[in-house]
């Protein structure tokens, strides 16, 4: 094209323009080792199945097989949630790689995934448990916590998905872990001596608990996004940064998981709750309990990993640069 004398392009050459060509696309950002986090979920669903089929069935009796499967189950439900989240991230990361950025596909394929994963669950834990109405109850409420993970990692910002199921699973693995320095920390914070100091030495226990747990999820949330943001410049240079939103809700997102576990237990697994608490009122106290003992925990987390994410974020911002010249200063002529 000829471009006239005093244009705005008179002056440039025929060059082509910076930025996609008509027939490139944006590929969409990823998720970094989803089908690494996907692998690691199952495993733990799967120990977590296994762990609760052993106890269940070294019960000798049917109340403490009642008793045992309510204690397990929150386990279970957190670790379905987490399965379910993790696989659907990996297949909407083959969609992501194949240039898909549709929200509305994306979502029915996490989701899909999630039920997916919840099926399988549910056969296979009525395939190798006793055949009651417990069994019927963990199965259950198992496959309806794995479709609402898979249906949570069906988010548009994938990297901030997966924080969340990378700190959720290490928050996990982490309270089993913690499980074998309760008894010493409780003699420590005077456990042995009144019931009132019993009380207070397992109050903070579980706040020590979930101090440190919301501490694990703060840095391996802020670590993953950290590590997404290293991987996103290499490929290319002008990848926007994530701002602090995004680490905020990953830091939070082991916490509201938790929070999420909670609800999914209260509802689909209410018939088993209830039938523990009405073997004997020792049961029952324990029962709700515990119930008030997640809660907490899950705030703490969802709290303490908010602020250490936000935290170390805060730690990678450098100073504003300041202006060479004072703009009170008139400028030369």
């Amino acid at each position: 094209m000829t471009q006239q004398p005093g244009s705005s392009t008179a002056a440039d050459p025929d060059q082509p323009v910076d930025g996609p060509s008509a027939g490139e696309t944006t590929v969409p950002a990823g998720s970094p080792a989803a089908a690494l986090l996907a692998l690691l979920a199952l495993g733990w669903l799967a120990a977590m199945l296994w762990s609760t089929r052993a106890a269940i069935t070294s019960a000798q009796a049917g109340v403490t097989a009642v008793s045992l499967s309510a204690y397990a189950l929150p386990g279970v439900i957190s670790a379905a949630l987490v399965a379910g989240g993790g696989m659907a991230l990996a297949g909407t990361n083959l969609l992501a790689r194949r240039g898909v950025d549709r929200a509305t596909l994306r979502f029915v394929t996490a989701t899909g995934v999630g039920l997916l994963v919840g099926l399988l669950t549910a056969v296979t834990i009525n395939l190798f448990y006793a055949d009651n109405a417990t069994t019927n109850v963990i199965a259950g409420t198992t496959a309806a916590a794995a479709v609402v993970g898979g249906a949570l990692a069906g988010a548009r910002n994938a990297r901030v998905v997966g924080a969340m199921v990378a700190a959720t699973l290490t928050v996990l693995v982490f309270v089993v872990a913690f499980s074998r320095v309760r008894d010493p920390l409780f003699e420590l914070y005077g456990g042995g001596g009144t019931q009132e100091a019993m009380v207070g030495a397992a109050r903070w226990v579980s706040r020590t608990e979930s101090l440190l747990a919301g501490l694990v999820a703060g840095v391996v949330a802020f670590g993953y996004l950290h590590l997404a943001r290293r991987r996103a410049l290499r490929r290319d240079p002008e990848a926007p940064a994530d701002r602090w939103p995004a680490y905020l809700v990953a830091g939070a997102g082991p916490g509201l998981l938790l929070l999420l576990t909670e609800v999914v237990l209260r509802i689909g697994g209410r018939s088993l709750l209830d039938l523990a608490a009405a073997l004997s009122e020792a049961d029952a106290v324990a029962q709700t309990t515990l119930g008030t003992s997640r809660l907490d925990n899950g705030i703490w987390v969802l709290f303490v990993g908010a602020l250490t994410a936000m935290i170390a974020f805060g730690r990678t911002l450098g100073p504003t640069p300041a202006n060479d010249e004072d703009e009170d200063e008139p400028a030369d002529g």
